[in-house]
């Protein structure tokens, strides 16, 4: 099973395809529009983490900046009903640390900015993915990171997720709502809301 790639950056596509050469072989690997961004320059020595997808009629590898992006991505496919397509879209929504924060706060509304994900089926990946990504564990290795503490405010998911509905209802799409949502301090949902308008430029 092939667990990395390091060689030459060799091509990318729209959709996220790259191509890495490694002593000679060309190696085509699935990752999503903004990991491959993150790999860098094209010709340049680039090394990217691997879950090699095997499935009896193909075998599919799909590439990841960070172990912690390859490490949620085999617990999104362990999932009931969620395939490398829609962890891939997952993942291109909401990175591991926002995706960690999402689930501590049991925040349906963020899971639904995923193409494809409804609220049911929102509802069931917070279960199912809580106990696959240890969340209590996690989430207070990212706050450690963060500098958030005990002291933060109680309520920041629903908060969040009144702030994204406002959003919805301003007429703002999906990507531009999950790009002016990602990272919120906790607060109130007027605070919030402010700061997001002020991220998308339009509440100067």
């Amino acid at each position: 099973m092939i667990g990395s790639l390091r060689g030459t950056f060799l091509d990318r596509t729209v959709t996220g395809e790259i191509l890495v050469e490694v002593g000679g072989v060309g190696y085509r690997v699935q990752a999503g529009p903004a990991t491959a961004a993150r790999l860098g320059d094209l010709d340049a020595e680039v090394f990217v983490w691997v879950h090699h997808h095997v499935r009896e009629d193909a075998e599919t590898l799909y590439g990841f900046a960070t172990r912690a992006e390859r490490a949620t991505f085999e617990a999104l496919l362990g999932a009931h009903g969620v395939g490398p397509a829609l962890a891939l879209a997952i993942l291109s929504v909401h990175p591991p640390e926002h995706l960690t924060r999402i689930l501590a706060d049991d925040d349906v509304a963020a899971l639904c900015l995923v193409p494809g994900v409804g609220k049911k089926t929102a509802a069931r990946l917070l279960i199912e993915l809580k106990n696959r990504l240890e969340v209590p564990e996690v989430a207070t290795a990212v706050a450690a990171e963060t500098g958030a503490g005990g002291g933060e405010a109680t309520g920041g998911g629903s908060a969040r997720a009144d702030v994204r509905d406002a959003l919805a209802g301003l007429g703002f799409t999906p990507d531009e709502i999950a790009e002016a949502t990602r990272e919120l301090p906790d607060g109130d949902a007027d605070a919030l809301l402010k700061e997001a308008l002020r991220r998308l430029g339009t509440g100067r």
